[in-house]
């Protein structure tokens, strides 16, 4: 949240300023184990952004009517669409620092921006061709799946613009695990009528934030210190695949080890998980069998878990 030095809270800004790229820079990135992605085209490059921007000079703009200082919202999101087409980068981390360099450049009256970006993902469809299949470099479908964002906090000191503040994210992540989960040996009481479970489905809804030790790493791919959201959620997907973890607290727990290990760079990882898991209407009767579900009935559990690189000196290998 934008404050002034007074500790007042002033901003002001444009929401949903959808931005369709095409053919910004591809990214390439170095391959971990986990994970077969490399690299993206980026062939459509596109995000939804949120922009806000703070100034003492403002002020006047709330107590007293005077729009002289105002950078109108329309001029924002102009401004954000035409910077976009400049932009020589591949990431989305380096988008939203771009624009908030040269917005903060172009009006030097403003002190402080904050600015998210969510990536609205689109995938290549596959054609046939000859005698095989090849992913279309022209056709794509917009995908509603999990979806990368980032955000990031800028300020303007006496010497410099500088960063102060950032976070990347992959949202609205939807996992099923049909078997190897389970929660049994929680507390008991008068008010437990909850069934201890030795081997369920375990359906989670997911959302990880991670933060660079140094951020000017989040746009920086020269260095191969960029972290992919592709490779996130690949390692993600690798250890619900192969812990049979005894609760959801557990599973984010290991996951966070495992981005934290494979990226040193990453100073925090932060969870924010939902429990889904499916109602039983028909018991299998084995792990291989067939049983029938349906969704659950709100309320829904809910954790939140953050791991820093200290984690990883406490006992247990996340790989």
């Amino acid at each position: 949240m934008l404050k002034l030095r007074s500790g007042r809270t002033l901003y002001y800004g444009k929401g949903d300023v959808l931005s369709y790229r095409t053919y910004a820079a591809p990214l390439n990135v170095q391959a971990i184990p986990e994970s077969p992605f490399t690299g993206d085209s980026n062939i459509i490059f596109a995000h939804n952004i949120t922009f806000s921007v703070s100034s003492e000079v403002l002020l006047t703009s709330f107590t007293e009517g005077d729009n002289t200082q105002v950078v109108a919202t329309d001029s924002m999101k102009n401004f954000i669409l035409r910077q976009t087409a400049s932009f020589e980068g591949s990431t989305t981390e380096g988008l939203i620092a771009f624009i908030s360099e040269r917005f903060l450049e172009r009006y030097p009256h403003i002190d402080a921006i904050e600015i998210k970006a969510d990536r609205l993902p689109f995938s290549s469809v596959t054609i046939a061709e000859g005698s095989g299949w090849s992913d279309s470099q022209l056709v794509f479908r917009r995908s509603h799946n999990e979806h990368a964002s980032a955000s990031q906090k800028w300020i303007r000191t006496a010497d410099e613009i500088k960063l102060v503040e950032q976070e990347s994210a992959l949202a609205h992540i939807q996992l099923i695990k049909v078997s190897g989960s389970s929660f049994y040996g929680f507390v008991r009481d008068e008010y437990t009528t909850l069934p201890e479970s030795f081997d369920r489905p375990l359906f989670i809804f997911l959302d990880i934030f991670w933060t660079y030790a140094e951020a000017e790493d989040a746009a920086d791919t020269t260095r191969s210190r960029y972290v992919p959201s592709e490779q996130i959620h690949d390692l993600a997907h690798t250890q619900f695949h192969s812990k049979n973890s005894p609760s959801i607290q557990y599973l984010i727990y290991q996951i966070g080890r495992s981005i934290l290990k494979t990226f040193p760079q990453l100073a925090e990882v932060r969870f924010e998980s939902n429990n889904r898991t499916w109602e039983t209407i028909v018991e299998p009767e084995n792990a291989a069998a067939a049983g029938v579900y349906t969704e659950p009935r709100p309320p829904y559990g809910f954790q939140g878990f953050t791991l820093t690189q200290a984690d990883l000196e406490e006992g247990g290998d996340p790989a």
